[in-house]
């Protein structure tokens, strides 16, 4: 057992240690002391548009926490790979799971949405709100 211990101690020293040397960085200490931060640039009108479009399009897919499993690139949430792009959910759920997308938010047909919203229902407000943010990013 003593044995065994000091192999793992020995292996794990070895392993840090190439992983140090592996990935030590090969930024000069006195170049990056010299670099004066940068000023961020204020968007473009454009930009700001956009960025608040999406942002209250998708707000409630942010806030019941969604964008933690799945992305919805029709609004420019970049979410997790976990669950699938949400961006046609509207149109594809009533195919792929047999109800249509309000029923599915109130009893999910699968097993990780049961267990995700079963604990944690939406109100009716907030499924409204969500169903607003996929029928929005279905049509873009």
């Amino acid at each position: 057992m003593g044995k065994n211990i000091g192999i793992f101690f020995l292996a794990f020293a070895i392993a840090f240690g190439a992983g140090y040397l592996f990935f030590k960085p090969s930024v000069n200490q006195d170049q990056t002391a010299t670099e004066q931060p940068t000023q961020p640039t204020e968007p473009t009108k454009e930009q700001a548009g956009t960025d608040t479009a999406n942002s209250s399009e998708g707000e409630i897919l942010v806030t019941r926490g969604c964008i933690s499993c799945h992305a919805v690139s029709a609004l420019g949430l970049e979410g997790a790979n976990t669950g699938p792009d949400l961006s046609q959910s509207y149109v594809n759920v009533p195919d792929k799971h047999g109800v249509s997308i309000e029923e599915f938010l109130i009893n999910p047909t699968t097993a990780v949405m049961s267990s995700v919203l079963g604990g944690n229902p939406l109100t009716d407000e907030e499924r409204e709100a969500v169903l607003e943010a996929l029928r929005l990013a279905s049509e873009k």
